[in-house]
């Protein structure tokens, strides 16, 4: 490696710059250089290789660092894909500046090995100098030592991007860097940085207390469950064992110590055990609270220990199992609906070994709530919980959403590549919905994934190990489509390990109980009652939509309610229509069926028409004249519909088509 000045005259402007004769640096190189020659007496025509460690002292070293390196490893292969730059390497240092793992292409690995840039070799600034690893050690915040920055001229053809680690404890215990021969990148790999170790020291977190409640917030909603997340971890009494450094930013605590010990509703207006029954009520959405000392409002989710896993509990019968699994609280997965308490109870067994679990039910039915039920009691409980809906996606990008790709991959790629979720799902649970909607390519590339435990993102022949368990869903019949050749049998067989049906609303035992929990919830502790009318027209709507309809109709008969009675006219329109008029629940009147057809013209024909309408069963038949009336509400504007529905528009116009809905005049403004 040649360097762009000359050794000696490199080492005459660090003599300058030390001593105020020079200039072009910024103060965190001249403090640098400074400590090199004053405190460590380095000199810069003479420079030094770093020691490289024997194999058994690096292993000790590395035992030393396990729980580190196990939380590093994949973030740091993601990093080194997201940069893009094989003339790159992601290493992660400990305390003394060795480095522990190394991310980086086999060739340039070896030319960088020829100056002591290996697993082993210490990098600390009294060994080298100044150095991105070193220097970070030293100061505790990130740097960036560009090319002429390092102290020996040997090493001016190297930029170096470095950020510090934190453990729960607020102490710094590694750094991680990326050293390159590239000088452009420097600020890009900075953030790439910052953000990489924000996640590793999450996983630390998780990893350390896992017998602990982990409680996400954030000022904004959409921020929970993000990067940009406050995380605390308490403890069964309500003390607080650790937070992230969001979570002291947002909440107004200098270090760990300040916060550490505190009773949860010291800084938040409620309890630990209130948190958890509103999160579980939510299916783990966030819900409101405020910030005792501050009166700030902040979205929580608590959740329960990761320790809580089925084994040590499944012996003890089916509502104990259901008890250690926070999700099943929620509304949309059981409260008292003996069918699907039983289900859990099977699945959470099969989910212990690890087999795949096959959900089916229609849209809205619960079917993610139960997956996420399923991951909390997995042995990948500590891991992430990754949700693909392949029905919402366009076909052109499930393949680079599930296995990602490098920076460059294609055109409109974003520069920086992108990291898929299978390798986010890894040590955790994936979980995809509408299966039966995947592609015949995608599902092959699937199929070997599963078989394989190994992923190549697109763009690059590398491969990648992975492991998580694995839940699917879909509202098809699989075996159909498996018999009209759109579905891999072989595929079908591998996802289904144990297939589970959920029932939707209007057949479940715990209706009632559901109803009134959802609107407790989205009355934000307010106690509401419903009136006998709208409770009885609620009760014998048939929900085509499922619990988020009806948590989207609460959420609004709540805004529009006067006081803490919801009344029958705080309720849709559409509803009252349709429903209220009917002298029995499952009646549909004649014009329901009719009028459509009169207005729009019909795609059925004639009788052949009356025949196919006549073929649905009651529940079909009050379900198309629920969505008949949705859409006259929104003037046949299915956007509209989809978003009063909480589904895609996907699965509204699968859902049209089943009940034989035409959407083919030119009047209607299908968009």
């Amino acid at each position: 490696m040649s360097s762009m000045l000359e050794p000696r005259g490199h080492a005459h402007r660090v003599h300058e710059v030390v001593e105020g004769r020079g200039s072009g640096t910024t103060d965190l190189v001249t403090s640098s250089w400074a400590r090199c020659l004053k405190d460590y007496h380095l000199d810069p025509d003479k420079p030094l290789q770093p020691t490289v460690l024997a194999e058994r002292a690096l292993e000790e070293r590395r035992k030393r660092s396990a729980d580190v390196i196990d939380c590093a490893k994949l973030e740091m292969t993601t990093l080194y894909q997201q940069l893009g730059d094989r003339e790159s390497a992601v290493v992660l240092v400990d305390t003394e500046g060795t480095i522990l793992h190394m991310v980086a292409a086999p060739e340039f690995a070896r030319e960088m090995g020829k100056v002591g840039f290996c697993p082993g070799a210490v990098w600390s600034e009294s060994t080298v100098g100044t150095n991105g690893m070193g220097t970070c050690l030293v100061v505790g915040e990130p740097v960036a030592v560009r090319q002429q920055d390092h102290f020996f001229g040997v090493y001016t053809t190297l930029t170096c991007s470095a950020v510090p680690i934190f453990d729960p404890d607020g102490a710094l215990v590694a750094v991680l860097d990326v050293t390159s021969r590239s000088q452009l990148m420097q600020q890009h790999s900075l953030v790439l940085l910052g953000m990489t170790a924000q996640m590793i020291e999450n996983r630390l977190i998780d990893l350390r207390f896992r017998e602990a409640c982990p409680v996400h917030f954030h000022s904004r909603p959409e921020f929970v469950y993000t990067l940009h997340e406050g995380k605390l971890v308490v403890a069964d009494d309500g003390s607080i064992r650790a937070a992230n450094r969001s979570a002291l930013f947002q909440l107004g605590y200098p270090s760990v110590h300040a916060i550490r010990g505190k009773k949860i509703d010291e800084v938040f207006q409620t309890t630990l055990a209130d948190i958890l029954q509103r999160s579980a009520r939510s299916s783990f959405h966030p819900v409101p609270t405020f910030c005792t000392q501050r009166s700030n409002r902040f979205f929580v989710v608590a959740q329960e220990p990761a320790t809580l896993s089925v084994p040590s509990v499944e012996r003890a019968g089916t509502r104990q199992v259901v008890a250690s699994l926070p999700p099943v609280r929620g509304p949309e997965c059981a409260f008292g609906d003996d069918r699907i308490l039983s289900q859990l109870n099977v699945a959470a067994r099969v989910i212990a070994r690890q087999i795949p679990v096959l959900l089916h039910g229609e849209t809205g039915a619960g079917k993610e709530v139960f997956a996420r039920a399923l991951h909390k009691g997995s042995p990948f409980a500590s891991g992430a919980f990754v949700a693909v809906n392949c029905a919402s996606l366009p076909e052109s990008l499930i393949e680079s959403e599930l296995f990602g790709y490098r920076a460059g991959a294609f055109t409109g790629a974003q520069r920086t590549g992108r990291r898929g979720k299978i390798l986010q799902a890894d040590r955790g649970t994936l979980f995809l919905d509408e299966i039966g909607d995947m592609p015949l390519t995608l599902q092959a590339r699937l199929l070997r994934v599963l078989d394989e435990r190994q992923i190549s993102p697109l763009g690059t022949e590398e491969t990648i190990p992975v492991d998580f368990q694995l839940v699917s869903a879909s509202h098809r019949n699989l075996p159909k489509l498996v018999a009209d050749g759109v579905f891999r049998e072989d595929l079908y067989y591998r996802l289904s390990g144990l297939e589970v049906s959920l029932p939707p609303l209007r057949e479940r035992a715990d209706k009632r109980e559901l109803l009134y929990r959802v609107l407790q919830e989205e009355a934000a502790g307010q106690r509401m009652t419903i009136d006998p009318d709208a409770e009885a027209l609620l009760m014998s709507h048939p929900w085509p939509g499922n619990l988020r309809q009806l948590r989207h109709v609460l959420r609004t008969a709540v805004v529009l309610a006067a006081g803490d009675r919801l009344r029958l006219e705080d309720l849709p329109p559409a509803l009252r229509q349709r429903i209220a008029a009917r002298p029995e629940p499952m009646a549909v009147p004649p014009a329901a069926l009719r009028e459509p057809e009169a207005v729009a013209g019909s795609e059925l024909g004639g009788d052949s028409g009356d025949d196919e309408l006549a073929a649905l069963n009651p529940v079909q038949a009050s379900e198309r004249a629920v969505l008949l009336g949705l859409l006259e509400q929104q003037r046949w504007n299915v956007s509209n519909v989809a978003k009063a529905l909480d589904i895609s528009r996907n699965t509204l116009y699968r859902r049209l088509h089943r009940l034989r809905i035409p959407l083919s005049h030119s009047d209607f403004p299908v968009q």
